[in-house]
């Protein structure tokens, strides 16, 4: 039922396609996510390159490629259930429960070519192919039995009730192999004996040629290369079992750390199984020829889920291994490259820190199931700042029990890592495994000057960075970030210092600016950066209009205005978006300024601001006014407190 060998005739068809099939090689250990909710039986079509899965509980078959993309969709089968290729891969056989029928596709275009009602509530759920005849199991619970599609026929006609006088507790599942002719074999699977049934079907009538209650409900089964055994996956045991066809008597058990879920052989007798890992310790096994050798085991999974029904299979070439995990909508579709090979598990444990030019050891270990032996060698490489293409330092032999250590002398500081390589050979996967240490470095000096200085409004100010002894890294960087959040720091200068260690950036003091030196290391010497902070004014300017002349009043030049007229102050600022200009007016007497308002005025979007002052309605008073920029409570922080210059009047008669 599950097992899928190719005829010589399809292999010579392979072969004689290969430059085609050559263009669309499979890819290497992949792992996607697929489509399938509850794959009930899955079929490799060597012939196209494609996969075949069933999925029950959407109706449909899934088609992909070797990689597990899906290439089409077989839609309208009700409770679609086992497949069956035939020998040519030329047709795909469908067992349609849900409708009471066989359905058969042209593997080559994907389009229905027949089909075969098997009669009312027959509900045909297990295929095989043997001796020209299409072999279903049928039915429900006791009222299963054993039919067969006839193709050799001109009409191919359905014949049920072929059970040869077992009385099946669940609808058998079938196998058969062309190497083995005549041959049917049925598991009657739903109930506790296990019964295992050997039809001889060489006649056309099936006759029992030898039965034995082997005491299990079984999960799946499959046939070796030859045909004349089984190996079985049943549940309640860690082990699947091999059966002989000829006398049923166990001929090899295959042990397992779980109850057993699937089984698929390759032509060449490998023994590949997935089990029930609850443990998360490794969900797929992988078996040789010879006894003696512990399996391989891979681990595709770590959430833990039930198989349903036979979900792995061997590519037709047997180089690869397709198998899906999951269930529902957390399918994945793996294809395992040179399965028969052992996992390599590498470790590699460097000191988190280590002084430059000083001697460091890195430890680790290499395990497989099957053991590497002492001697293996294992290529290193080195990446650091001076290498940092990598830099190989030759081959370190692994050590008795699958460990290995190694010294280096580190030349380069800062993150240093450490990649130890095995290449794999003809029994063991390659691998590959690293692991970095910080490496100390000497720290250099770097200075900026102008720090907290006051710059007018506009004025060009040289920046100059400063950098000390390094080993190779001679440039800096100089970034400049404006106060404001309209203006992103940027890097506005960069490059290597001169024979003085020094880098000079000229900028146009207009707004408060933070700036950052920057030094970026090298194998050595540790980055570094500085800061300093330099504060520019805004520029401010005070005019008053509406006076009739000016004239002194002791070494001060006034404004006059008569006592009835209002003074007009306009202030001129360095706009900024929401600022706002303080007029602080002060009175002057008995010798001395007393203040008599201060106020916050907006500022147009052109810098300016008028206010009326009014006028004193009395001659004789003398006063001052001017603008001011208070930072922060101007509405903005993005330039330094900067006050106008006083503007003084007099109001006469």
């Amino acid at each position: 039922m599950h097992r899928r060998t190719l005829t010589a005739a399809t292999t010579l068809a392979i072969v004689l396609g290969s430059v085609a099939l050559s263009t669309t090689p499979a890819s290497a250990d992949t792992s996607r996510p697929i489509a399938v909710s509850d794959a009930d039986d899955t079929v490799v079509d060597g012939l196209h390159q494609q996969l075949y899965f069933s999925d029950r509980y959407q109706n449909r078959i899934v088609v992909t490629d070797y990689t597990g993309k899906v290439t089409a969709t077989l839609t309208d089968l009700p409770q679609v259930r086992d497949l069956e290729l035939s020998p040519d891969s030329g047709t795909l056989y469908a067992a349609i429960q849900g409708a009471d029928k066989i359905v058969a596709f042209d593997t080559a275009t994907l389009a229905r070519s027949a089909e075969y009602a098997t009669g009312e509530k027959t509900a045909p759920s297990r295929l095989a192919y043997a001796e020209g005849k299409l072999w279903f199991g049928y039915g429900d619970q006791w009222d299963s039995g054993l039919g067969v599609v006839d193709l050799t026929a001109q009409s191919p006609t359905v014949t049920l009730d072929l059970a040869a006088g077992h009385d099946f507790a669940t609808p058998p599942e079938l196998y058969a192999d062309p190497d083995n002719p005549g041959t049917l074999l049925a598991l009657d699977s739903g109930i506790s004996s296990g019964p295992i049934i050997v039809y001889d079907v060489s006649t056309g009538t099936p006759a029992i040629r030898v039965s034995a209650n082997k005491g299990g409900f079984y999960n799946d089964a499959a046939l070796t290369p030859d045909g004349q055994n089984v190996v079985v996956a049943g549940p309640g045991n860690r082990a699947l079992t091999e059966y002989r066809l000829s006398d049923l008597e166990q001929v090899r058990t295959y042990p397992v750390a779980s109850e057993p879920e699937t089984v698929s052989i390759a032509e060449d007798g490998t023994v590949a199984a997935t089990v029930l890992d609850t443990d998360n310790l490794g969900d797929t096994y992988v078996f040789g020829n010879d006894p003696a050798r512990p399996p391989s085991i891979r681990n595709l999974s770590s959430n833990w889920m039930p198989w349903f029904g036979h979900s792995m299979n061997w590519s037709h070439d047997g180089t690869q291994l397709f198998v899906l995990t999951g269930s529902n909508e957390s399918t994945q579709f793996h294809a395992v490259d040179a399965p028969r090979k052992y996992v390599t598990t590498l470790t590699v444990d460097a000191p988190a820190t280590a002084t430059r030019a000083k001697s460091l050891t890195v430890k680790g270990s290499l395990t497989s199931g099957l053991a590497l032996p002492a001697g293996t060698p294992l290529a290193v490489t080195r990446t650091d700042m001076e290498s940092p293409n990598g830099k190989s330092l030759g081959t370190r032999p692994l050590g008795s029990g699958g460990s290995f250590s190694f010294t280096d002398i580190p030349p380069a500081g800062g993150t240093v890592k450490y990649t130890v390589t095995y290449a794999g050979d003809a029994s063991h996967t390659a691998v590959t495994a690293s692991d970095t240490v910080a490496v100390s470095r000497a720290t250099s000096s770097l200075t900026l000057n102008n720090n907290g200085k006051l710059y007018a409004y506009g004025a060009d100010v040289a920046f100059t960075a400063r950098l000390g002894t390094t080993y190779t890294n001679r440039s800096v960087e100089i970034w400049a970030d404006p106060a404001g959040a309209d203006k992103p720091k940027k890097l506005v200068k960069t490059g290597k210092v001169n024979s003085s260690g020094n880098l000079s950036v000229t900028l146009d003091m207009s707004r408060d600016t933070t700036l950052t030196a920057v030094f970026k290391g090298d194998a050595r010497y540790a980055p570094k950066s500085v800061t300093a902070t330099a504060y520019a004014k805004v520029k401010v300017s005070t005019t008053l209009s509406k006076h009739y002349k000016t004239g002194k009043i002791g070494n001060t030049t006034y404004q006059y205005f008569h006592k009835n007229t209002d003074v007009i102050c306009t202030t001129t600022m360095s706009y900024y978006k929401g600022r706002k200009q303080r007029v602080q007016l002060q009175v002057y007497s008995g010798g001395k300024w007393y203040d008599t308002a201060s106020e916050y005025f907006a500022l147009g979007t052109n810098g300016k601001s008028v206010v009326n002052l009014g006028h004193a309605g009395q001659s004789g008073i003398r006063a001052r006014v001017r603008s001011s920029y208070i930072d922060s409570s101007s509405g903005d922080t993005v330039n330094s407190t900067t006050h106008g210059a006083w503007k003084y009047f007099y109001f006469s008669n």
